[in-house]
């Protein structure tokens, strides 16, 4: 009896355990900071098909994609703009967070050439397309890719916009946050599209600190 007793314990113990290590699907309602995608706030009248070779759109997000294994960009490829494009925005964004009235970034480049509809695998910080700028993410400015870090609990939505533009801005342009990135766009974008992915937390990965 006390064997057996010792066995349903550890059955049970496994079982309440088994959550922290399997997250749910992200909620079918509209998620906190959906309102705050740059994809619904810079209306387009056409649309962009955009693809990662990293996975297929609203499936999971490969843990080498993420801040909880190497951080490696997961390339971008993207149809060609309309007849005008000067040039592509890239905005990525998190839905399930809203801090302080602000969308979650975690990544945003501006400024890439009419003629690129395609960024590699693996791509470096220093190998942007020419030209470009990389803007703001949720750790500060002027900030190349980072992946997500999703904390427990439900999936998150990972959303990677592409907007294909009707202008070039400025060499010097140096946006701080969210609103400062979107505010020249408005009104000059032609097309855009998206592609998700869908970020949890690595089992494998050691906790932070509480204090953290």
């Amino acid at each position: 009896m006390r064997k057996q007793a010792s066995i349903f314990a550890l059955v049970g113990a496994m079982a309440f355990a088994a959550p922290a290590f399997t997250q749910s699907p992200p909620p079918v309602d509209p998620a906190p900071g959906a309102h705050l995608l740059a994809i619904a706030t810079l209306p387009a009248k056409e649309k962009l098909t955009v693809t990662t070779p990293g996975w297929k759109d609203g499936e999971d997000i490969p843990f080498k994609y993420t801040q909880y294994q190497g951080n490696t960009f997961p390339g971008l490829e993207w149809s060609k703009g309309p007849e005008g494009t000067k040039s592509y925005a890239i905005i990525m964004q998190d839905s399930a967070f809203v801090m302080r009235g602000s969308p979650i970034l975690h990544w945003s480049i501006v400024n890439i050439p009419a003629s690129v509809t395609k960024l590699p695998e693996d791509m470096k910080p220093e190998e942007k397309p020419e030209g470009s700028i990389y803007g703001p993410n949720y750790q500060g400015a002027a900030k190349p890719y980072l992946g997500p870090r999703t904390p427990p609990g439900p999936k998150h939505r990972y959303h990677l916009q592409v907007f294909a533009l009707d202008t070039v801005l400025p060499a010097d342009f140096a946006p701080k946050n969210y609103d400062e990135l979107i505010e020249p766009l408005k009104g000059h974008v032609l097309a855009s599209g998206e592609v998700v992915g869908l970020g949890q937390v690595d089992p494998n990965a050691p906790q932070r600190p509480r204090s953290q």
